[in-house]
């Protein structure tokens, strides 16, 4: 039989595994609930980026299980697109930096886009996923009473999500990314929040780097569930018949 002092040192740790998986259910509710969120084959976003500096992108993300990523971000008449095949094959055609090829992405590159081509998102079905969730307790931002989670997703990093104690919607986000090799601070704020076919989705984001001047906006204005997107959209991109002339050209000396 066990003894009530062991029942009283387990009883912390059941009562924190139970809050924990009680948090992580109304935040997917929240959403919209496990069967509409699972639902969502694909994904097309269309919105715009604008710079701390006054700079303006437009961007285009679509998104198709398992793990399928394709952006295209276009800024003064030109394109960079990013590809990733949902397996290990990630590459960027970016016309700007002076290449016509498309160029394979870095392991941190593909580690990055992993993260952001999941449709489901870390805390669904997070034991299945071998994601570690810890409930850290609850603080204030901007007034609000929150959840602070900390996510620890297997082989990859671990964020900080922020979800309001009231709406269980996500607010604020804490994590890192892998830029030129040098690891950053980012956080990132969500705001204005919209039904979108019986899904809440923000369509506000607001990131910066803390303790410096990098903040960007990201701002949705349409968001399309379940649109057709064939495989190919997904797979190595072709350079253009024009740059691959040009290529030709500079190699041949012709």
């Amino acid at each position: 039989m066990i003894s009530v002092a062991a029942i009283v040192a387990l009883s912390p740790l059941a009562a924190a595994a139970q809050s924990v998986d009680y948090i992580v259910a109304k935040t997917i509710a929240a959403r919209g609930g496990p069967e509409k969120l699972k639902a969502v084959q694909s994904e097309r976003v269309t919105g715009r980026i604008l710079s701390g500096r006054g700079g303006e992108s437009r961007f285009v993300v679509e998104l198709k299980r398992p793990g399928k990523m394709r952006m295209e971000m276009s800024q003064s008449g030109k394109t960079i697109t990013r590809i990733y095949d949902g397996q290990s094959g990630g590459w960027i055609l970016n016309p700007t930096g002076g290449k016509a090829e498309p160029v394979p992405m870095t392991i941190n590159e593909i580690k990055n886009i992993q993260k952001e081509a999941d449709l489901d998102g870390p805390l669904v079905d997070y034991k299945g996923k071998q994601t570690q969730v810890e409930l850290i307790g609850k603080e204030r931002i901007n007034g609000k009473h929150v959840y602070k989670l900390r996510v620890a997703v297997k082989d990859q990093d671990v964020r900080y999500y922020y979800f309001d104690a009231s709406s269980f919607l996500l607010i604020k986000l804490e994590g890192t990314r892998i830029n030129d090799g040098k690891e950053t601070a980012v956080e990132s704020f969500f705001n204005d929040y919209r039904d979108a076919n019986g899904l809440k989705i923000a369509f506000e984001i607001i990131s910066r780097t803390p303790g410096s001047g990098l903040k960007q906006k990201i701002v949705l204005e349409k968001v399309e569930l379940n649109p057709d997107l064939d495989d190919s959209r997904f797979s190595k991109p072709q350079m253009e018949a024009a740059a691959r002339k040009f290529l030709v050209l500079t190699r041949t000396g012709f």
